[in-house]
């Protein structure tokens, strides 16, 4: 079995892989104060649910955009797997031509999703990763990653929002009946939401331009599935992309 680990600055995401299945997956929280000990017993208690044993893994891969947790994730590896991961870099084999000015600029998930995406659909592609930040990539039918763009996430913009205007609330990021919001709440909800389905649209639309009108459009990431379906680009969902990634690269370079 396979234990892919895509750390991201919100959550860490595992998925343990039987073959080409993905067995079981798992999101928790991303905390750089915590141990490679902790990290274990964390991960011991989610296997004992599914019936799985450290054992049972025969190869890990990690890819991370928070440094600091590479060397706890790899020592976790190897003190409780007995495994030496595989660490996504530019410079491993992903089926795709980095065409950016500096690869090793690129973090390791949207090489991933792009790396998956490609071997999925073909392209060309543009892929949106809805995380802390919102990554939109932009893949050639020649399998060529040219790069994309970069916004605050919605919890980012929603977060500041909070922060720096002194009446307004926290809100919960869900979908509000009407875009005229008759209270604050709901006002804030219809203009977070709405309105980043507004930017998606945007740079969607402005990414096909440059790339092709007839660029796919996949989307990831744990705020896809409620910012999607308020866009007007044909946008599919693909909760599990950048695990599937993970395997398809561990694969390539095993």
């Amino acid at each position: 079995m396979l234990l892919a680990i895509d750390i991201g600055n919100t959550n860490v995401v595992l998925g343990v892989f039987e073959g080409e299945r993905l067995r079981e997956s798992w999101r928790i929280g991303t905390k750089a104060s915590i141990t490679a000990d902790e990290y274990a017993v964390i991960m011991k208690d989610l296997f004992a649910f599914s019936g799985i044993d450290f054992k049972q893994i025969d190869g890990i891969i990690i890819s991370t955009v928070v440094p600091p947790l590479l060397s706890i994730m790899a020592e976790m590896s190897r003190k409780y797997f007995k495994i030496e991961p595989l660490v996504v870099t530019s410079e491993l084999k992903t089926g795709i031509t980095l065409s950016y000015e500096n690869p090793r600029e690129i973090g390791a998930d949207r090489i991933v999703n792009a790396a998956a995406a490609f071997r999925l659909y073909g392209g060309p592609l543009i892929i949106i990763d809805f995380g802390t930040a919102t990554t939109f990539c932009a893949v050639t039918a020649k399998g060529e990653y040219l790069g994309g763009a970069i916004t605050p996430g919605v919890k980012i913009s929603a977060e500041a929002l909070y922060q720096r205007a002194a009446k307004l609330p926290r809100v919960e990021l869900t979908r509000p009946r009407t875009i005229i919001g008759r209270d604050t709440v709901s006002a804030m909800q219809a203009g977070i939401l709405f309105g980043y389905a507004g930017l998606v649209d945007g740079i969607v639309e402005r990414m096909k331009k440059e790339l092709s009108p007839d660029a796919r459009v996949i989307a990831t990431g744990g705020l896809a599935e409620l910012v999607a379906p308020e866009t007007r680009s044909a946008i599919e969902v693909r909760p599990n992309l950048t695990l599937e990634g993970l395997r398809l690269i561990y694969d390539a370079n095993r």
